[in-house]
């Protein structure tokens, strides 16, 4: 079946995206266009068309980066399930990720990605915007959530998200690269600690 000519754009900006990541997961900053181009079995004319040089196909390739946890699978949820329970699912889906064979291939492209953009004010900020849309939707999973006999307000929820990720972030790296096993219930205990008052805020 022939694609037609928007098809035929989206898959190549697809293959482009994704062969650039896999470049810049092995060379960082060092990154050439040209290995890129030839990894997605285009030429660098084609990065040119499609994304109007290296640099905005970085910014694609940031941008398209959700990080290292689906949130579209923790959005099955059920809206009857409380705060503790919804978050005891995001740090089991945590560590599964980090005890996962591939977590080392993803850790080092993230280690890559902030070589790539710490020198790069645009890239940073593509960066930082997809940082905090994780965020974003980490708490709109605990919005209105029941905890402690009241629902959980927009502003509590973004405090805990923001803790809980930086959290099960480092709690997660340390599994991959191996300093401690940390099980399914370790994560768990250490998330629920979060639930406090002190982190929480005010309503």
């Amino acid at each position: 079946m022939r694609l037609t000519r928007a098809e035929s754009k989206a898959a190549n900006r697809r293959a482009l995206i994704d062969a650039a990541r896999e470049v810049v997961g092995k060379e960082g900053s060092q990154a050439k266009l040209e290995h890129i181009a030839e990894l997605a079995g285009l030429t660098t004319g084609a990065v040119y068309s499609l994304f109007g040089g290296k640099n905005d196909l970085m910014v694609a390739m940031v941008e398209d980066y959700t990080g290292p946890l689906d949130l579209r699978q923790i959005e099955a949820c059920g809206p009857g399930l409380s705060l503790e329970e919804v978050v005891a699912e995001v740090a089991r889906r945590f560590q599964r990720m980090s005890a996962d064979p591939d977590a080392v291939g993803k850790l080092l492209f993230e280690t890559r990605v902030l070589d790539l953009v710490l020198n790069d004010p645009e890239l940073l900020g593509k960066l930082n915007a997809s940082i905090r849309s994780t965020e974003v939707g980490l708490a709109a999973l605990f919005t209105g959530r029941g905890h402690d006999g009241a629902p959980v307000t927009e502003k509590q929820a973004v405090r805990l998200a923001r803790a809980l990720k930086g959290l099960l972030s480092g709690l997660g790296q340390s599994v991959v690269l191996g300093v401690h096993e940390g099980s399914e219930e370790f994560f768990v205990d250490v998330a629920h600690a979060l639930i406090t008052p002190k982190v929480l805020g005010p309503a």
